[in-house]
């Protein structure tokens, strides 16, 4: 497809487009240091009053909507840090794909980026990165179809949105962005735009998530009561490490906000199988924080004098525990730590009135296959439950034990056969959503906040998410 792209406004009249949205320094260079708590909490993305839920729709629903079918899908990547450049062989390991442009402010990256796409045989991509803003001109180019945006977080909401204005489809990291006005801003312009903004969730691709979502689809659980999930990872050496991440932006935010800064791993696989958006909603959230000492406690051990991170003060919870409330009376419960030692783990726990599900290490009890309140081989459900995705791609390549190769695949394989996507931009403000809410509820002392019905009201409508069924010619 070369189809015509709409001008595009500059970054600036993208984050003048609302007006809290203004002066939240969503560029792509390192936030400002923050040196005392008081300070800290007045700059909170949080700390001004939310944006009401919006009250009509300026564009009919993304629901079911899919992608133009095309037989090359042309996709164009925003940042080439670790896991922008990770993506691209994933990219590349796919036929009809090309890689036609990438983008960073920082030129080295770009051109390794540019020699991975050459050494595969594939012509080399169009580099932007003449400064933080030269996504513009990418995102203005009539031979892309999808921008994958790989940036930190402050400045996922600009590009995404300059996507869709330039007339492109676009699929954000996590988290896809850092206040619910933005959320909601999103949500509206995927409408007004017709184009569709995605969360790249890759964990909803894990085959023991994809297994458990088809068992919960098929009744094994019973009627599902609860759920929860994680973001248990230990990445104080990485967040202080001064070579993996492009500046100390990551760490920062943990003097910026005191909530889950990071629920997408944690929420996605559960909604998914509780069919959040597709049948139920999440309707509240009420969160609780631990105080902020092991960032400080590892900057002290690990830091030497001198270095620019003895002027930050952290508030944000070593661990923060929320409670999140569906339509149908079910609750999730999420989790986030990564400033304290433990083994990784996100949990991925699903309970209903028939057994129980829960992982690291994964082991299932259900009636009437166990007895005796002993845990069950939870692979003996491989041959029936596995998803179609893991049983044509056993063996997938890429990291992540080759649940980011399954999201990767089935996305462009959507672009490609013109098919519904597996979720949505509702999705993503939901499964985000917690990023600002949590903070205001632990500013509250763990008073629910109430989560908006970003679907406005088509969540009742049950529909196909990831439990997809295989296309022809796929």
């Amino acid at each position: 497809m070369n189809e015509q792209t709409p001008h595009v406004p500059s970054r600036r009249k993208v984050l003048r487009s609302t007006a809290a949205a203004a002066g939240t320094g969503l560029g792509l260079g390192a936030l400002g240091t923050v040196n005392a708590h008081d300070s800290a909490a007045a700059s909170l993305p949080g700390a001004a009053p939310e944006a009401p839920a919006s009250p009509q729709r300026r564009g009919a629903t993304m629901v079911g909507v899919p992608f133009e079918r095309r037989s090359t899908v042309r996709v164009g990547l925003v940042g080439l840090g670790n896991r922008g450049y990770g993506v691209i062989g994933l990219y590349l390991a796919l036929p009809w794909v090309q890689v036609v442009a990438v983008c960073d402010p920082v030129r080295a990256k770009a051109e390794r980026a540019v020699a991975k796409v050459v050494a595969s045989g594939r012509p080399a991509p169009a580099v932007y990165a003449n400064g933080e803003e030269d996504y513009e001109n990418l995102c203005a180019r009539g031979d892309v179809d999808f921008v994958h945006v790989a940036t930190p977080w402050d400045s996922h909401f600009a590009i995404a949105s300059t996507a869709m204005r330039s007339g492109k489809h676009v699929g954000v990291e996590c988290p896809a962005a850092m206040r619910l006005d933005e959320l909601w801003e999103l949500v509206d312009l995927s409408e007004q735009t017709r184009r569709h903004c995605m969360q790249l969730e890759n964990c909803c691709y894990g085959r023991n998530e994809m297994r458990v979502l088809r068992m919960a689809h098929a009744g094994k659980f019973g009627e599902l009561l609860h759920g929860a999930g994680a973001y248990n990872h230990d990445l104080r050496g990485l967040m202080f490490s001064p070579t993996y991440y492009e500046g100390p932006w990551r760490r920062r935010w943990h003097t910026r906000l005191r909530g889950d800064l990071y629920p997408n791993h944690a929420f996605g696989p559960i909604a998914n199988y509780m069919d959040v958006n597709r049948g139920d909603r999440a309707v509240s959230i009420s969160s609780l924080g631990t105080p902020a000492l092991g960032l400080a406690e590892y900057r002290a051990a690990h830091a030497p004098a001198g270095d620019p991170s003895w002027r930050e003060t952290y508030i944000g919870s070593d661990r923060t525990i929320s409670l999140v409330q569906t339509a149908k009376g079910r609750v999730i419960r999420l989790e986030h730590d990564v400033s304290t030692p433990h083994p990784y783990s996100r949990i991925n726990s699903l309970g209903g009135t028939r057994g129980v599900f829960e992982d690291y290490p994964p082991r299932i009890y259900l009636e009437p296959d166990h007895k005796d309140d002993e845990w069950g081989d939870f692979g003996a459900y491989a041959g029936e439950f596995d998803h179609w995705l893991w049983k044509d791609h056993a063996n997938p390549p890429g990291g992540h034990g080759g649940m980011d190769y399954i999201m990767i695949y089935r996305l462009t394989q959507c672009l490609r056969l013109g098919l519904v996507p597996d979720f949505d931009v509702y999705d993503a403000a939901t499964w985000t959503a917690p990023v600002p809410l949590s903070n205001a509820s632990i500013k509250a002392k763990g008073a629910p906040q109430e989560i908006p019905d970003f679907t406005r009201g088509e969540w009742r409508k049950a529909r196909p998410g990831v439990d997809s069924a295989k296309p022809a010619g796929g």
